[in-house]
């Protein structure tokens, strides 16, 4: 049976490269990502740089998965809207992003997201606060949250705008 090893590390929204990174790094160690949950990552032994791992903010969508798989990709799973990737890396570079423009639209898909989970609570929390619970203050520190996550990706989105003014 394969040596398995769970970690639990939290990556910030904003910090998905990091977390992309780190599993490869992982990777690079003889640990190919074998599953995902809420903070958690299963990893089992492989050769040391088997493996490439992509992350990708994507929705349920087999038909994008199935042509994910014809590149030689495999699924590994999904933590919300996060799904995750694994590749050999025998068979050359992997890339998700072909282009600073799919970067841009993969920023604006995060930026979406955070903006209506982020305006949700900012609604619950405001509705909240003002009648009897007082459970609204934690909502509105998650929406405090999720705007400084908003921050981020748009300065990440603004850069790669610059860049491809750049580039043409």
């Amino acid at each position: 049976m394969n040596e398995r090893r769970t970690v639990w590390k939290v990556f910030p929204v904003w910090d998905f490269e990091k977390e992309e990174q780190w599993l490869n790094e992982m990777a690079l160690e003889g640990w190919a990502l074998v599953a995902v949950g809420f903070c958690r990552y299963t990893f089992e032994r492989c050769r040391p740089g088997q493996y490439i791992i992509r992350v990708e903010m994507h929705g349920a969508d087999d038909g994008y998965i199935r042509f994910m798989e014809q590149t030689g990709a495999v699924y590994i799973g999904r933590m919300i809207q996060w799904i995750y990737f694994r590749r050999s890396a025998e068979l050359g570079p992997f890339d998700i992003f072909s282009d600073v423009d799919s970067k841009i639209t993969h920023l604006q898909r995060i930026g979406w997201s955070l903006s209506m989970i982020g305006f949700a609570n900012l609604l619950i929390g405001c509705v909240n606060t003002f009648s009897v619970s007082r459970a609204g203050i934690l909502n509105l520190l998650c929406a405090t949250l999720l705007m400084y996550a908003l921050g981020r990706i748009h300065g990440k989105k603004e850069s790669l705008q610059r860049e491809r003014l750049l580039h043409d």
